[in-house]
């Protein structure tokens, strides 16, 4: 169903583009975003605070390492005890190490929050200028093509989401 939508969607704008209808254009934002001086800023407290926790989290495995190999020389002159103890202290430290790795680089990580509250006002402020740019210049719709094509600005000439609703509405028999 959706892919059947972004089909019609990209016929019907091939065919108002034929007839000279609309104006489109595309912008690079991955472009402009590595020009913008507050942009590398932002990218390069990003990269040293990611650079700090990859040495902690690179600390911790050395140091895990080191315990298993001194563990796996030992384990077969050591107690019971003792070999369940010290199975038990690495399985803890590499909790710690997998805690620490999904609370820095997890997919809501500290990493994640901070690059979104650096960056945020740049893209903020980008996406603000696309739609000055294409209000000023009469662009109809604009896409950026730094990635996955997105729409950046959409005339709201050509919203038809009150007209679809309506469509869907139950009709009174």
């Amino acid at each position: 169903m959706r892919t059947t939508g972004y089909v019609f969607g990209a016929l019907m704008v091939c065919s108002a583009i034929m007839s000279g209808q609309m104006k489109i254009g595309h912008v690079n934002s991955n472009a402009v975003m590595k020009q913008l001086p507050d942009a590398q800023d932002a990218q390069k407290q990003v990269d040293a605070l990611t650079a700090q926790w990859q040495e902690e989290l690179n600390r911790m495995q050395g140091e895990w390492k080191k315990k298993f190999d001194d563990y796996d020389k030992r384990k077969l002159i050591m107690t019971d005890q003792r070999r369940a103890e010290a199975e038990k202290e690495l399985r803890d430290l590499d909790q710690r190490i997998v805690d620490f790795r999904t609370l820095k680089f997890g997919q809501n990580g500290e990493l994640f929050t901070k690059q979104n509250d650096l960056m945020k006002p740049v893209q903020d402020r980008v996406f603000k200028a696309i739609q000055d740019v294409a209000s000023e210049e009469g662009y109809d719709y604009v896409f950026d093509r730094s990635g996955e094509i997105l729409l950046m600005f959409a005339n709201e000439k050509y919203d038809v989401t009150q007209k679809v609703l309506a469509k869907l509405k139950p009709t009174s028999r």
